[in-house]
């Protein structure tokens, strides 16, 4: 098992930035990469962006332009920057491994809030 710590959350205006970052815990785990996913109150948590352990990063339309994953693997760190932030950005951000192939099993985090005011 592996423990995730998400932070850099907070309220800011339309057009800002933040920078959340994500503390993978010493553990046992397998992952085929790492991926931040974004959940609104009543509504299912959707995917935002993704590095693969080659590097390799994805994501979601919504976000493209503006943010970028990043990951620091001495430092057990994974980071997404989020620049000209909207209000529809608002959500509790999750970090989550990904699954290794023939495996279901990832691990997530508690979330950061972001809330971003027009």
């Amino acid at each position: 098992q592996v423990q995730l710590v998400e932070s850099g959350g907070g309220s800011v205006q339309a057009g800002e930035s933040l920078r959340l970052s994500c503390t993978i815990g010493r553990g046992t785990y397998c992952s085929s990469g790492m991926s931040w996913f974004r959940q609104v109150l009543g509504k299912e948590r959707e995917f935002v962006s993704s590095i693969s352990i080659g590097q390799s990063t994805r994501y979601a339309d919504s976000v493209k332009g503006r943010f970028i994953i990043s990951q620091d693997n001495s430092a057990r760190m994974v980071y997404l920057q989020m620049t000209s932030l909207k209000p529809e950005d608002t959500g509790m951000y999750y970090c989550r491994t990904d699954p290794c192939r023939g495996s279901s099993q990832v691990y997530w985090g508690q979330g950061t809030q972001v809330t971003v005011s027009s």
